[in-house]
């Protein structure tokens, strides 16, 4: 019996416009109501995703950042997992050829979240992220100067191609052991996140470490994605559920296919596996 859903939610519960569907809204609500814990595990930072919970349900938990922050819907920081500032420092300084594409990001209230060293609000292909997070934003130079603080992550965003070469850099590093890496590609746009995380963080540890808290086997999991980062949480679900527009590398994996995320995919798979009363 499933007991709790973890879903991702850019390509997943989100629709291409980055709205929640009515079909899925009405799915969560019915799950919930049945008694099944709802979570949703993303890459997002914690002012966009809750932007998107305060059209659902109240009772709904957080992971953030790729795992690095579990919060409540209220913002209360129920797990945190910090990069160590000095290996944010030897990361951005081992990159120094991406600095364009560079970003760290700190849990903060509000403004000096996200720090660039210069922001192109030209960029055609960052200057919607840039208009939709301006409130978010701030420029230091040299970049290393913000790292009052150990950050959430080292952020990098680029097109599909520069940025595999950059996870391949990243990996080859003689101390890729101190850090953990989050990837997201959306080749359609030519766009990719890149995130360099705490060595122990990805959304499959904290999706287990959050089921351990609320009592729950791994069988009673489904999980439902559709990007790279997913794979993990994915993984660690006794129930795994990939998107009908889901990266090709986890249509491979032998997990179901719903359908798109255009399509009601969530809705199905919450029907189908949840509620027992959807199509196959």
């Amino acid at each position: 019996m499933i007991r709790l859903v973890a879903i991702d939610l850019d390509g997943t519960l989100l629709d291409s416009h980055w709205q929640v569907p009515e079909v899925n809204r009405r799915a969560l609500e019915r799950a919930i109501e049945h008694g099944t814990h709802i979570v949703l595990v993303t890459g997002r930072r914690f002012s966009f995703t809750q932007s998107v919970t305060d059209q659902l349900h109240d009772d709904i938990a957080l992971i953030v950042n790729n795992g690095a922050l579990i919060k409540s819907p209220e913002g209360a920081t129920l797990q945190r997992r910090l990069l160590p500032r000095e290996v944010a420092r030897a990361v951005i300084d081992a990159t120094r050829t991406y600095r364009p594409n560079t970003a760290l990001v700190f849990d903060r209230p509000e403004d000096s979240q996200i720090v660039f060293e210069h922001i192109d609000w030209n960029d055609p292909g960052r200057r919607g992220y840039f208009e939709r997070n301006r409130q978010f934003l701030k420029e230091v130079c040299p970049l290393e100067v913000s790292l009052t603080e150990d950050p959430i992550q080292v952020m990098y965003t680029g097109p599909v191609a520069e940025m595999r070469q950059l996870v391949g850099e990243l990996r080859g590093l003689d101390f890729a052991r101190d850090f953990s890496l989050a990837v997201a590609e959306y080749e359609a746009r030519d766009f990719t996140i890149v995130d360099v995380i705490e060595r122990s963080c990805s959304k499959g540890n904290a999706l287990r470490e959050w089921t351990a808290r609320l009592g729950l086997r791994r069988d009673e999991v489904l999980a439902i994605g559709d990007n790279l980062n997913d794979r993990e949480m994915l993984e660690f679900a006794g129930l795994a559920v990939v998107m009908g527009n889901a990266v090709p590398e986890l249509k491979t994996l032998g997990w179901s296919v719903t359908l798109s995320n255009d399509e009601g995919g969530v809705a199905a798979a919450i029907e189908r596996y949840v509620l027992g009363d959807g199509k196959p």
